[in-house]
C-alpha cells in the first residue's frame, strides 16, 4: 500500500507543478547529494548550499544539452573575459565584485541578481556581462545570463550573438526555456537574448512567466545575472526585481543626477538591494581606478522622537 500511495502523491504533486508552471513533467528536483564546489581565495560558500545548484533526476548536463551551440563573437572591447587578457583594466574589479556578492550570499539567498541602473547608458549591460563571465570562472559554476532589456537590448550585440529566439518569445508562450537559451564558447557560460521585438513590454514582463523561468531552470544554475532597463524611465526593472533575489544598481561616475540615483534607489526594497556599481571613474580616482563596489549596508531604522 504504501508504494501505491507513493506513487498517488508523486503523480498528484507532477500535476500542481505543471499546472503552476514548475518543473517539466518527466523531470523531478531533488537535492544534491554529496555535491563539492570549488571556489577561489574570493568566494565564500554558503553552508545552506545555495553556492551549489541543485540537481535533476537525469541530471543537468542531457537537459542543457537542448540549448543551441552558438558561435559568438565577442566585441573585445567590451567583453574583458572573452578576449584572452585576464589582466585587462577592470578586471580584478570584477573578482572583487564576485567576492562581493559571495559575502552577500552568506546572509541572504542569493542566485538571481538583477542589475539595472538610473538612466540609460550607465554600464549596466557592460556591468552583467563581465559579472556573468567572471563568475563563470570558478571552476564547476555555471551561469545564466538574461538580457530582461525588452526596449534596448544590448547584450547579443555585445557577445555577437543571435537575438532571437529570446525572452520575448518565451514571454509569450511561444517558446520553451531551452529553445531560447544559448551555449556559447565559454564553458557553462549559457544565454538567453531579449527575443523578437515588441510593442508592449511592460505588459509582458508582468505575465509572471519570467519568474516561472527563474523557478523551472533555477536549479540548473549557480548564478543568474538579468540585465534589465533604467529604473526611472520605465517600471520593467521594479516588475523584473520580484522574481529575483537581489539587485545591483550601476551608476556613472560624474554622470548620474543624484536624484535620479536616489529615486533608483527608491524603487527597491531594502532587502533585494544587494549594492551599487560606481561606473566610469577616472583614472586614480579610486583604488580601483575604472570600478567600484560598495556593499549597501542595511541599517535598522530608529523610531523617531
Amino acid at each position: 500500500m504504501s508504494r501505491i500511495h507513493d506513487a498517488l502523491k508523486k503523480a498528484e504533486q507532477e500535476r500542481a507543478e505543471s499546472q503552476l508552471g514548475g518543473t517539466q513533467p518527466g523531470f523531478s528536483v531533488v537535492p544534491p547529494t554529496g555535491a563539492s564546489a570549488s571556489v577561489d581565495d574570493n568566494s565564500v560558500v554558503n553552508g545552506n548550499g545555495s553556492g551549489a545548484s541543485s540537481y535533476v533526476s537525469n541530471g543537468p548536463e542531457s537537459l542543457l544539452a537542448k540549448c543551441s551551440a552558438a558561435q559568438w563573437k565577442p566585441d573585445p572591447a567590451t567583453m574583458l573575459f572573452l578576449n584572452g587578457d585576464d589582466n585587462k583594466r577592470g578586471t580584478e574589479e570584477f573578482r572583487t565584485l564576485r567576492s562581493r556578492l559571495y559575502h552577500a550570499r552568506e546572509k541572504m539567498t542569493l542566485k538571481s541578481v538583477l542589475i539595472t541602473s538610473a538612466l540609460p547608458r550607465e554600464g549596466k549591460s557592460f556591468t552583467s556581462a563581465n559579472l556573468a563571465q567572471v563568475l563563470v570562472r570558478q571552476h564547476g559554476r555555471r551561469v545564466l545570463l538574461i538580457d530582461a532589456d525588452l526596449r534596448a537590448p544590448r547584450l547579443h550585440t555585445m557577445l555577437g550573438a543571435e537575438s532571437s529566439p529570446g525572452l520575448s518569445d518565451y514571454l509569450q508562450g511561444a517558446s520553451t526555456e531551452f529553445a531560447v537559451m544559448q551555449r556559447g564558447p565559454l564553458e557553462n557560460l549559457f544565454f538567453i537574448p531579449s527575443g523578437t521585438p515588441i510593442d508592449d513590454p511592460s505588459e509582458l514582463v508582468g505575465n509572471g512567466r519570467m519568474k516561472i523561468l527563474l523557478q523551472r531552470v533555477g536549479s540548473l544554475f549557480d548564478w543568474i545575472v538579468v540585465d534589465s532597463p533604467p529604473a526611472v524611465p520605465v517600471s520593467d526593472s521594479s516588475v523584473l526585481a520580484k522574481a529575483c533575489d537581489g539587485v545591483l544598481i550601476v551608476v556613472r561616475s560624474n554622470s548620474t543626477p543624484f536624484d535620479a540615483a536616489r529615486k533608483a534607489r527608491e524603487e527597491f526594497s531594502d532587502q533585494s538591494l544587494v549594492g551599487m556599481v560606481l561606473n566610469g571613474t577616472r583614472n586614480g580616482a579610486a583604488p580601483y581606478t575604472r570600478y567600484y563596489y560598495e556593499a549597501y549596508e542595511k541599517k535598522a531604522s530608529k523610531p523617531k522622537p
